[in-house]
């Protein structure tokens, strides 16, 4: 069964979600994405947002904190547990 399909910038806060790719477009982000560690069937978190529920986000990956600006988690293609 499947989720629901997302940006992480979207994902509610303690909501986990599956990692599925990237957005086009921006590749020199994408690439920046991959370096700090996010990949395809990564499991993701989001533990915190910024102040009125903006960036920048804090996101548990592999057991680490990462924050990412807005514009960053919205060229993350997450797909969550729900139906």
């Amino acid at each position: 069964m499947k989720g629901r399909r997302l940006t992480l910038d979207q994902l509610p806060q303690h909501q986990s979600a599956r990692i599925l790719g990237f957005l086009p477009g921006d590749e020199r982000l994408v690439n920046m994405l991959r370096e700090i560690g996010f990949a395809e069937s990564d499991e993701v978190e989001l533990m915190h947002k910024g102040p009125f529920g903006a960036g920048p986000f804090c996101f548990r990956l592999n057991r680490t904190l990462i924050a990412l600006r807005q514009k960053e988690a919205a060229h993350i293609l997450v797909e969550t547990g729900d139906e």
